[in-house]
């Protein structure tokens, strides 16, 4: 019998409700409870694939191809429970499914309205693909006041009626600020947060209460008795020097306790949190650190590469040191001089991206990380960019450039036109729309034995996920092979390049796909730990 969890937010926005809730999956994973974690979203987009980065943050990617919310990364790297397509949905998407069943007839010449038929789709959402899980958390994304999450909030009122009290529970993550001239934490924030809960029908039964600083007794006394729960159930949400202190500050709190209490469960066994002190053990005390250079064109966001920040971390854990990142936005390469801001750093990544802007300096830095023997990761569109520069550099390739960026003379990336998806072929033009249309999800990758990624994976076949639209072009394979530079990893039908590799160079790796989607902290991707381990390597050179 699966129990379902609710969690809301008030007051601000990125509070960290998706880290909460990644953070309660973990405690009740680590008591031995099966766990999904699923996020409801109530922007228009059917999904955020077409969404800047800029704007909202990376896209993250499940093994069966969803573009979702980048919550659901947090879910992944705290509970190992892969992510599927059933597990994000959105206002676009249901009224895309409502709108679809009422042109096909099947509500029968009834008018169509937001009360049933939105809420009764969002609640088919939430019960739909539980499996065996003991407890299915769901996140509502935005702010509890939002006129686009109204009918959601609605939808979690009628479900926690229809099963039950006893198998629905509802969460509210509100904040507590300080105000210095006043010298006071204010509660009436979370106070009116919670009124405007109770207007949509919905009584939370625990408070987390982000702050800077502990709730003393009084104001929790206060969060308590005006917003009706009890003392034990408003639970501090404290900052912390890391992301992974989370389960164990909200199980110091109670939290987890809290939550089993309300759905009758008292014979629950102790969790077993030794995994998470070993990973707080290393990031706290690191025998060394490197420090990396990411050049990438949307670092005035840092939550458009939130899953590469964290693989780097877990790269560090893997090796026993910090890993210190300088965000570098790739247009600074473009011109002249510049450069000098990579001489101090041990190793360089190119991240994915799209678009002809700050396409350049990526190249640039690619050419320097080769030149300078410095190591260099670059992923899907740092792949790319490293193509070019061997292709223009070592391979005497003239004119060597990606048809992204418009018509070039030399193709040797180009536009993904059609391919294999295990035994179906896919076909997509230039004209195709941008959403959903991209090669996405995980895909078989047959790497060549011998070669530094058969060393890195010990295995010769790996499924990787990808999310992009352009291929390095597998006609100039013998060409850019000449001048050292291998394919080393290929779709099963050896059409698509998957990893490349430069021969004579400490670490020069570039793949097609994106590895920090699948890394953890305790289980680090190799390709992360090989990285920062070539990082440390590197450091002990200078």
């Amino acid at each position: 019998m699966t129990r379902f969890i609710f969690i809301t937010g008030g007051v601000v926005s990125s509070l960290g409700k998706g880290l909460a809730s990644a953070a309660l999956g973990a405690l009740l994973q680590a008591r031995g409870y099966k766990v999904r974690l699923r996020k409801l979203d109530p922007y228009l987009n059917v999904d955020p694939g077409t969404m800047s980065p800029t704007q909202h943050g990376e896209v993250f990617v499940t093994d069966d191809g969803a573009e979702t919310d980048l919550d659901l990364g947090h879910y992944e790297r705290f509970t190992g429970v892969p992510a599927r397509q059933t597990d994000n949905i959105t206002t676009g998407r249901i009224y895309s499914t409502v709108i679809a069943r009422e042109r096909h007839g099947d509500y029968l010449g009834a008018t169509v309205q937001v009360i049933p038929h939105i809420t009764d789709a969002i609640k088919e959402f939430i019960a739909a693909d539980c499996g065996d899980a003991d407890f299915l958390l769901c996140e509502i994304g935005g702010t509890v006041g939002d006129i686009e999450g109204l009918p959601f909030l609605e939808a979690i009122r009628q479900f926690g009626n229809e099963v039950g009290r006893d198998r629905a529970m509802y969460i509210h993550l509100t904040l507590v600020p300080y105000i210095p001239t006043a010298g006071e934490l204010k509660t009436k924030p979370t106070q009116h947060s919670v009124k405007e809960l109770l207007s949509s029908g919905i009584q939370p039964d625990v408070l987390l209460c982000r702050s800077d600083r502990p709730l003393p007794p009084e104001e929790r006394r206060k969060i308590a008795q005006f917003c009706n729960v009890r003392s034990d159930c408003v639970i501090e949400g404290l900052d912390v020097d890391t992301i992974y202190q989370v389960p164990i500050s909200y199980h110091e709190q109670g939290f987890d306790q809290v939550v089993l209490r309300h759905f009758g469960i008292d014979d629950a066994p102790e969790p077993d949190l030794s995994r998470w002190f070993d990973i707080l053990e290393r990031i706290r005390k690191p025998e060394g650190e490197v420090r990396i250079a990411v050049v990438g064109k949307y670092t005035n966001l840092l939550d458009a590469y939130k899953s590469l920040s964290e693989a780097l971390t877990h790269g560090g854990i893997a090796n026993n040191v910090k890993v210190n990142l300088d965000w570098i936005e790739s247009e600074i390469f473009e011109q002249d001089g510049t450069l000098e801001k990579l001489e101090e750093v041990n190793g360089i990544l190119v991240p994915g991206g799209f678009g002809a802007r700050g396409a350049k300096g990526k190249i640039e830095a690619a050419r320097f990380a080769r030149e300078h023997r410095v190591p260099y990761f670059g992923i899907c569109f740092g792949m790319q960019m490293a193509v070019i520069e061997v292709a223009r550099n070592l391979a005497g390739i003239e004119g060597a450039g990606s048809t992204e960026f418009g018509a070039v003379k030399e193709p040797v990336v180009g536009l993904l036109t059609e391919w294999m998806h295990g035994d179906e072929l896919e076909r997509r033009t230039a004209e195709d729309n941008l959403g959903g249309t991209m090669r996405l999800g995980a895909y078989e990758c047959r790497i060549t034995p011998g070669s530094k990624a058969a060393e890195i994976f010990g295995t010769d076949t790996v499924f990787e996920r990808h999310r992009h639209r352009y291929e390095v072009n597998i006609n100039y394979r013998e060409r850019l092979e000449a001048s050292g530079f291998k394919i080393t990893g290929l779709s099963p039908d050896g059409k698509l390049p998957e990893i490349v590799e430069l021969d004579g160079h400490p670490w020069f790796i570039g793949v097609q796909f994106h590895p920090e989607l699948k890394s953890k902290p305790f289980d680090p991707h190799p390709l992360f730990s090989a990285f920062i381990g070539a990082a440390v390597q590197q450091s002990r050179l200078v």
